[in-house]
Formats: structure tokens, sequence, C-alpha cells
């Protein structure tokens, strides 16, 4: 069985981190990954010893990769195309038509939302999207309600396998960040929210929930991240009056590090499916707070590990997070019992074997 893993290559947060996550799973022999450019993605995925081809487009509307790719799958042999993105799924659709390989994807986020405030170009993209998301032989849903949201678009419930996320969960937690890197001291409470700079994450919500705190017992935010609208989000900490509360600290490659030196982590998603961020919270034994979204329901005990409030919602979000510092003696042992549910549920050992069960049920077929 040969898989052929095919994604941008510009991805910087969940999906990238999902991606090298799971083909470390697999030999060499068994997972290839393509990429339309070169980046972190690409150069996390060859230090890990991962088989990485680049087709190098010219830009993204450049498809003349499209038979060079054919032509690729074609010669080594491939029995499954796995798609991971909206661009390689609309790639994937030439692709299955050329050479008939069999094609299944994994939807990283709702493909209605991927490309929110892109104006005509986006309305259009994401017809496109949507139409090539039903043109799978199988999907994975990283979460039962992420599957419930793909059946409701006129997918074939029987070809959706729901997958959790996993990670490599350690023994140990990382040694935490000196506070004093952004300003801070133990005293100061330090809230971690790991997500691209994007619409879709719900920053301002995070930040409306903080205008309501008086100055002198406000939380402290680190942003972990970089995305489209980083000045737009550093205007609004601006206009907040913010702008000693919230820490911009771009993309970063030592987010365990960034977790241990805080006391809670924030998820704000409007639409998520399962994030990997999370996890690696929970690996750090942080409790959390998160919006409704995906799975999360199956991660988070609300009030026991953590907190789930509904989107969009600040003044939710704002009680929640009053509650979490009102409770902080017990944010420790919160955090101690998340690990011991996570690691025990959420490994990269079943996030390896549903995959393959799903690739060797599709080349029998």
């Amino acid at each position: 069985m040969k898989v052929l893993h095919l994604i941008s290559g510009g991805e910087k947060g969940g999906s990238r981190k999902h991606v090298i996550t799971l083909l470390e799973q697999f030999s060499s022999e068994e997972v290839t990954l393509a990429v339309f450019q070169e980046g972190q993605l690409s150069q996390e995925a060859r230090e890990s010893g991962i088989r990485t081809e680049c087709f190098r487009q010219s830009s993204r509307y450049d498809l003349s990769v499209l038979n060079k790719l054919a032509s690729f799958i074609q010669k080594e042999g491939f029995d499954v195309l796995h798609t991971h993105g909206p661009r390689a799924n609309l790639f994937g659709i030439y692709l299955k038509k050329k050479t008939g390989i069999r094609w299944v994807t994994t939807v990283h986020s709702d493909p209605s939302l991927d490309f929110v405030k892109s104006g005509l170009k986006g309305k259009i993209f994401t017809t496109l999207s949507m139409y090539a998301v039903k043109q799978m032989d199988g999907y994975f849903a990283v979460s039962e309600r992420f599957k419930q949201n793909l059946i409701k678009l006129g997918i074939n419930g029987e070809k959706i396998q729901t997958v959790y996320n996993g990670i490599q969960f350690t023994n140990e937690k990382a040694t935490p960040l000196p506070r004093s890197e952004w300003g801070l001291t133990d005293q100061d409470f330090v809230m971690a929210m790991v997500a691209r700079l994007h619409p879709i994450k719900g920053h301002t919500i995070v930040f409306d929930a903080m205008t309501a705190f008086a100055e002198e017992e406000r939380p402290h935010l680190l942003l972990v991240g970089d995305g489209p609208i980083e000045e737009e989000l550093m205007n609004e900490v601006k206009r907040r009056q913010l702008d000693r509360h919230v820490h911009f600290l771009g993309f970063r490659s030592d987010v365990d590090h960034i977790y241990a030196a805080s006391d809670l982590a924030l998820l704000a998603s409007f639409s998520e499916s399962f994030p990997l961020a999370l996890l690696e919270a929970a690996n750090q034994h942080v409790p959390i707070i998160t919006t409704d979204v995906g799975g999360v329901g199956e991660l988070i005990h609300h009030g026991q590990t953590g907190w789930i409030v509904p989107t969009k919602d600040a003044k939710a979000y704002e009680e929640a997070l009053r509650e979490a510092m009102n409770r902080g003696d017990q944010l420790k042992e919160m955090g101690d019992q998340l690990y011991d549910f996570a690691s025990a549920r959420f490994s990269l050992e079943q996030l390896a074997e549903a995959h393959r069960s799903v690739y060797v049920k599709l080349t029998d077929i």
C-alpha cells in the first residue's frame, strides 16, 4: 500500500502538525508527502524522515503541476491520494479523473468558511471547494460532530470515518519559559492562545472579555501565531487599550514551553474540527476555556478540566475567565485531570491505526 499526501505546503498551524505527526507513524515506503511550496511544513517533514516532494507552482493558479502530479502518481504506483486543504482538494478532482486513484481527505476546517473576508474571489473559491469536498471516496472526520456536519453537506455517512486527532503525550512537562521574557511575574495570571491570526479564530471575543476587567485585575494574554489579520488585531488591541496585557509572540516552535508557563489555555474559534492546540495544552497539564466547536466536548469536561462556552459570546467568555481566575488554586489539579483523560484517549497509535484501516479498505474495493 502506497499513499500520497497532498497539501499546499504553506501551513503553519494545526494542519501542519497533524500531517507531520500522522505521516511519522508510517514507513517511508508507505507514505510520501507532496507540497506546492517549500516552507516550515516541508522542512519539518524532511527532518522527521518523511519523503517529501515539491511540485512548485509559479502562483497558486499555476495548473501546470497537475500533469506532473498525475505522472508521478502513475510512475510511483500510489494506491491512495490523501488531500489536505482547499487547494489540494480542488486538484484532487483532476488527479482522480486522470489516474483513477482512490481519493480521501481530512477536512481540517469548515469548507464554507475557508475564504471568509475574501470578497467575490472568496465566494467563487468557496463554491469550488464545496464541490470538491463532495467528490471523494472517503473522509476522515476528527470529531463526531464534524462527521455530522459532513453528512449535512450530503455526504454518505458510510464514507466517513471519525478519527480523533492525536499527539505524542510526554511523561514530563516542558520547562516553562521565564515569564520575564514578556515582562511578567509569577504573580500575574497568564493565558496562552495558540491560533492563526485569522477571523475564524475569534481573537476579538477574548479581547472583549478582557476589557470587562479593571486594569489592575486584568489577566495577560500570550498570542501565539501569525496570519492575515495581524495588523487588524494589533489595532483592535490599541483601540481597547489592552496594549499592556496582550502580547503578540508570532509563530513559535516552542509552544509546549509557552503553555507550561501559562495558567490557562484559550480557544475562541467560531468553527473547528478538533484543535491540536488543545491537546498540546492538555499535555502540559493546563486547563482550557474553549468555545463549543467541533469535538471539544469530547475532550473537556465542563467545570472539571476546563470550560466550554457558546461561540461569539464575549459575556460568557468573561464569566468563564472570572471563574477560572477565582479557582486559581484548583487549576493545577484540573490540568492534571485533563492530562490523564487526554493521554489515555487521544494517542498517536489510535490515529495511525484508524487511517491504516481506511486505506486498506479502499484499496481492497
